[in-house]
């Protein structure tokens, strides 16, 4: 009678390189790179989504070209500047929050003839730090920016160069008061509303201009040039 046979060992398998799965589904090294390199990719896509939007074009397009137009006159401004007060006294720099929340340097000429102080803020637009149109900006810190429901709002816009509330807050009326019109603007900003807000501002301008000349020469005119000795009878 035979003895049972014995079963025979089985070859034990060689094992298999691990996989992204059999690693506790940690991805392999190579898809490790294209995942943080995707990751990157998204997060710099939301850091320029909001300069690609339409107002942010407008920006760059009339900005740039603003730019150019009044860089020989905001330069002899700011050498008129340094001659007269000295050099250290031409810029005027203090902080401002800007979008989501960052604070940078607002940087004006320290005059507003000819609103120059307003045109020397213009590198700023085209660099990101301010709009053409906006809220106005506000130190860190302003009560402004607590109020209920401005604190999103204003993290989502960059505060202007000119705004709603600075074209209409001149009329004194309740319902022109600044905060309700950078609420207004918040909620409806668009180009169309922004290039109706410059054409204001730009309105403004001249008239504010037209006045000031039509003042000098109504004094001029009021002046008594008459010769020792004239009589109305003459």
């Amino acid at each position: 009678m035979q003895a049972p046979r014995q079963p025979q060992p089985q070859p034990y398998p060689h094992p298999q390189p691990p996989t992204g799965t059999a690693r506790g589904h940690f991805p392999s090294r190579p898809a490790a790179r294209l995942a943080g390199l995707s990751d990157r990719a998204g997060h710099l896509a939301d850091r320029l989504a909001p300069r690609t939007s339409a107002e942010r074009v407008l920006d760059l397009v009339l900005g740039t070209a603003l730019l150019i137009a009044t860089a020989p006159a905001v330069a002899l401004g700011a050498l008129a500047l340094a001659v007269r007060r000295g050099p250290g006294n031409v810029w005027e720099r203090t902080p401002r929050t800007g979008l989501g929340g960052r604070v940078f340097t607002l940087r004006s000429l320290r005059t507003r003839r000819l609103r120059l102080d307003l045109l020397s803020r213009l590198p700023q637009v085209v660099r990101g730090d301010l709009s053409l149109v906006g809220p106005a900006p506000l130190a860190p810190g302003d009560p402004r920016a607590a109020w209920p429901g401005a604190r999103q709002w204003r993290q989502e816009l960059r505060p202007g160069l000119t705004g709603l509330a600075q074209v209409r807050a001149r009329s004194g009326m309740p319902w022109d008061d600044p905060a309700l019109l950078d609420q207004h603007y918040a909620e409806h900003h668009g180009v169309v509303l922004d290039l109706a807000i410059l054409t204001e501002a730009v309105r403004n301008s001249l008239r504010t201009t037209t006045g000031r000349a039509r003042s000098t020469k109504a004094h001029l005119s009021d002046t008594d040039h008459r010769l020792p000795g004239y009589s109305r009878v003459d």
